[in-house]
């Protein structure tokens, strides 16, 4: 293994990383609306084969 050098974050570095952690996050709300949808279109789909 390499030995690991560590060193202050230039400004640009910090600027990359506040836009990764601003970018880069899952989706929560729209994967919640999709399952939400395709429930409903279940749902529905069982109620009208019923009838």
């Amino acid at each position: 293994m390499h030995d690991m050098y560590f060193k202050p974050l230039s400004e640009e570095d910090r600027k990359k990383h506040q836009y990764l952690e601003k970018v880069n996050h899952a989706p929560y709300f729209t994967i919640f609306m999709i399952l939400m949808v395709a429930f409903i279109l279940f749902t529905t789909a069982v109620l009208l084969g019923v009838f």
